[in-house]
């Protein structure tokens, strides 16, 4: 079968124009994407801002809420184990006040503040536990109802949660803190209340320290639109005393109290444990003022809300274009070397490995096809040439090479031969008395000697450019390119050894009582003037020879 097709596209005239095509799809697709994402960047970056302002306040936002949820987690922890329960019960019984601090000052190291306060009920003692005291501490105070600063206590103790937050002065450490009032309960009986806090001036420092100042400002503002955190005010004395100014006195744009209103007075019955839930982050483009975006995020555990405000171009530079567009085009370029890369292992090579085996099939130096045990196009491909290839040069009984092939593809041999003035020697091989054979054992036992001698045939030859063909009948010739006289001479004493060697009963053969065979054989050196037939009528003339000499030998005859 011819190979044109498959030769055309592995020479580059298909493949060169698949890649030219590649390529100019490619710059193609990079000036569209450049030009559509330059005018897209023009469309979005107002967008884009827009979500990393939220993203500012909703990080801070979600900052504090951790600090909160780890604090809430470890005084749990306190609260529900039984040497603080026991204690509790009876707070004036040494050896169970020194369990339980030995469990608090393992969880207070983990505090946020390192310290924390118990209400006792039965005794309304007040106790402090601080990672710098000793493990046996007295009361502190005793709570009264009467007391402002013992507030917290008698709220949390009547409330319906199990605990509660609100904001004050720590006037043990002189310092404005988130409280978080935790029950302590047994058998539905609240025995106390634990205490912690979380310290503003750390708190304020981590949220809003990374802020550029000159473009972007945070606050948190309570339920009220009270401001009672400030980034731009992160080294003055507003950390820690409680005199607050009101959002809308601070920010006079009707963008921003427009927006806190629609937060909290559209919203006026939700409790601090559900207004993460229930809220979601806004963000407002303000008309005027020194900030162009103010986003509002409501903190979890608290009724207070987050306000960002900030800039455009702090939040998405022009000059982020530039990275953008060199990574898209390191990408373009990495996918059209990975496209080349594919497409060369998955059609190129595959296909020049197909020609490449047709080739050698064609110049005798290998009898497989690429691509047989593949199971995609590729494999049928293969397949189907090898099927018509078999079915075209391949003798259907024996397997071996037919007259057709051997005539198509001696040309080339010849021809390489000549030029290097090879040798070339011809075996003719014929079945003795194999009309008499088939008359006495039959026809399907005659086809079986065929199949026989045939595989005798091929197993006598070892290199891939030898060539066993079934020439007709009962006669087969073997090619033997760059082989001389002796070398001819030891392959046709093979060639008798082998047949001999099956021992296929033949009681009507004169020379032997098994199946033998007779060679003529000729060696010459080649040139250009010479074709095959005159090899194979040397060789026929060496095998009259055997057969007239009486037949299960070998004839040589020197080529002239």
């Amino acid at each position: 079968m011819s190979t044109e097709g498959i030769k055309l596209f592995t020479k580059g005239k298909i493949f060169m124009r698949f890649r030219r095509i590649n390529i100019a799809l490619f710059s193609a697709a990079f000036i569209i994407m450049a030009v559509v994402m330059f005018f897209a960047y023009v469309g979005v970056t107002n967008q884009i801002s827009v979500q990393y302002a939220q993203s500012y306040a909703v990080s801070s936002a979600d900052a504090l809420s951790s600090h909160l949820d780890k604090e809430i987690t470890l005084i749990s922890r306190a609260a529900n184990s039984p040497a603080v329960i026991e204690w509790l019960q009876d707070d004036l019984d040494e050896e169970k006040r020194a369990r339980a601090l030995e469990l608090l000052h393992s969880i207070v190291g983990d505090l946020y503040s390192f310290n924390m306060y118990i209400g006792v009920e039965s005794s309304l003692n007040e106790y402090s536990v601080s990672i710098s005291i000793a493990d046996t501490t007295e009361p502190i105070a005793v709570l009264s109802p009467d007391e402002p600063n013992d507030a917290w206590y008698f709220h949390t103790f009547n409330s319906n949660r199990r605990y509660e937050l609100d904001v004050d002065i720590d006037d043990f450490m002189q310092r404005k803190r988130v409280w978080l009032n935790y029950k302590v309960e047994a058998d539905g009986v609240v025995l106390g209340v634990i205490s912690t806090g979380l310290e503003f001036s750390h708190v304020v420092n981590e949220l809003f320290s990374h802020y550029d100042s000159n473009n972007m400002r945070g606050v948190i503002i309570d339920g009220a639109g009270t401001i009672i955190m400030d980034g731009s005010m992160l080294d003055t004395a507003f950390l820690y005393e409680m005199h607050f100014m009101n959002v809308e006195t601070e920010f006079p744009h009707p963008e921003v109290s427009n927006a806190i209103n629609r937060i909290y007075m559209s919203h006026p019955g939700v409790t601090v444990s559900h207004w993460w839930d229930t809220i979601e982050p806004e963000v407002v483009d303000l008309a005027s003022g020194p900030y162009r975006y103010m986003t509002i995020v409501p903190i979890r555990y608290t009724d207070w809300s987050i306000l960002t405000f900030s800039n455009a171009t702090t939040l998405f530079d022009t000059s982020y274009f530039i990275p953008v567009m060199i990574t898209v085009l390191v990408l373009l370029i990495a996918f059209a070397v990975l496209s080349s890369v594919i497409n060369y292992r998955l059609m190129y090579k595959p296909l020049k490995d197909l020609e490449s085996s047709l080739s050698q099939l064609n110049e005798h130096s290998s009898d497989s096809i690429y691509g047989l045990e593949r199971d995609d196009e590729l494999g049928n491909l293969s397949n189907t040439i090898h099927d018509l290839f078999t079915k075209a040069n391949v003798d259907p009984l024996t397997c071996l090479y037919n007259r057709r092939f051997m005539d198509s593809s001696i040309e080339s041999i010849m021809g390489l031969l000549s030029r290097t003035n090879g040798l070339l020697s011809v075996l003719m091989i014929d079945i003795d008395y194999f009309k008499r054979y088939n008359d006495t054992y039959g026809h399907e036992a005659g086809d079986e000697c065929l199949r026989a001698v045939a595989h005798a045939l091929s197993i006598t030859v070892s290199r891939v450019n030898d060539i066993v063909v079934r020439y007709g009948g009962e006669e087969f010739v073997i090619i033997l390119p760059n082989t001389d006289e002796a070398g001819a001479c030891k392959f046709a004493e093979k060639v008798l050894e082998n047949v001999q060697k099956m021992e296929i009963p033949h009681k009507k053969n004169e020379a032997s009582e098994f199946v033998t065979v007779s060679v003529g054989a000729t060696a010459g050196k080649v040139d250009h003037n010479q074709d095959l037939a005159m090899y194979i009528k040397r060789a026929d003339e060496a095998l009259y020879k055997s057969k007239e000499s009486g037949r299960n030998k070998y004839t040589f005859l020197e080529f002239k």
